[in-house]
């Protein structure tokens, strides 16, 4: 056989997304993150025509390009939650705006294999959009995001996604030091506020994009 690692993912891709659809998300493969972006600019916003578009913490949209791609946009109202220029106050005020926009736009830290999305927040922003609040999710996914089951998302959690974010982020916290949770006390803890989202309700409001690439963490 010839590529039998793309035939691999391709196979778990495609067993991946009928799992989604069985429960109720609207689900799209890209071949890379750059067919990732054109998916959501070419396809899912014209399609929903939305007035206003936010984000949540996401390594995974930001490496598809489409931070860069909607953030000075002069079609949609950009409540930008990334913008460094503005205070800490202001910051937490964008945030809360956000989950009225017309459409959010995130990672996911973890999918099962049954068709879950699981994610573990600090203050609880990206959980609280993928719930409730915006009228429309899309959810930036790479293949190597996706465990067996809800354990393993747990395990993939905490011990690998929360340390490398912290040491992204350079929090003072024990699992920067040792790569391995604590479960700690520490004030600059990132890991607060758990979301598993079983099924998309209404039916379609999330949908996922998965991308047979790695990409974030």
């Amino acid at each position: 056989m010839e590529n039998p690692v793309n035939n691999y993912w391709e196979l778990r891709l495609n067993d991946l997304k009928e799992s989604l659809e069985d429960n109720n998300f609207e689900v799209f493969i890209a071949e890379s993150a750059a067919a990732a972006k054109d998916i959501v600019l070419g396809r899912i916003i014209p399609a929903l025509s939305p007035g206003s578009v936010s984000w949540g913490g996401s390594m995974s949209m930001v490496a598809a390009g489409l931070y860069d791609a909607l953030k000075d946009s002069r079609e949609l109202e950009v409540i930008d939650t990334y913008d460094k220029t503005i205070s800490k106050e202001g910051m937490v005020e964008r945030r809360r705006q956000a989950l009225l926009a017309d459409l959010f736009i995130t990672g996911t830290n973890a999918v099962t294999e049954e068709g879950w999305l699981v994610n573990l927040d600090m203050i609880g922003n990206r959980v609280a959009a993928i719930t409730f609040g915006p009228k429309n999710v899309v959810v930036v996914v790479g293949r190597n995001k996706i465990v067996p089951g809800l354990e393993e998302a747990f395990d993939r959690i905490k011990d690998y996604v929360a340390p490398v974010n912290t040491m992204r982020l350079d929090k003072k916290t024990p699992c920067r030091k040792t790569g391995i949770c604590h479960d700690c006390s520490s004030p600059d803890r990132i890991c607060n506020v758990w979301g598993i989202t079983e099924k998309s309700f209404p039916q379609g409001r999330i949908k996922v994009v998965l991308v047979n690439e790695d990409l974030g963490f």
